[in-house]
């Protein structure tokens, strides 16, 4: 998956935004303003995505481009690089899980009041 798919793939979700808080290197993309989804776009090597801790454990095991994410919660953040076995489809449905743990963790007045 290329920068450009997973832009519009992320930003396709609703209350979806994109923004560089960080630096100008670091794009983010955030569901009410909680980040699900972090990459770089100088080298676009991989995507940092919010994941379940038992779920991230099993990926890390099974991929070896799947590992801890950097400079975050390494249990509930994993980065996903390109590899062996690690589809579009996967990034999809990993980007998909990110943006629902996240939308889960949301109080209901933001998910109304963003519909979502």
């Amino acid at each position: 998956m290329d920068l450009e798919a997973l832009r519009k793939y992320c930003l396709s979700k609703p209350a979806v935004t994109e923004e560089f808080p960080f630096n100008e290197e670091v794009l983010v993309f955030k569901v009410a303003g909680k980040m699900f989804v972090l990459t770089n776009i100088v080298d676009f090597d991989g995507i940092n995505v919010k994941v379940d801790p038992e779920k991230g454990a099993e990926l890390r095991e099974q991929y070896a481009t799947i590992r801890p994410a950097f400079h975050m919660n390494k249990k509930h953040w994993i980065t996903v690089s390109a590899g062996a076995g690690v589809t579009d489809s996967m990034i999809c449905g990993l980007v998909d899980d990110s943006y629902e743990l996240v939308v889960q963790s949301l109080s209901k007045s933001v998910r109304l009041a963003n519909k979502i």
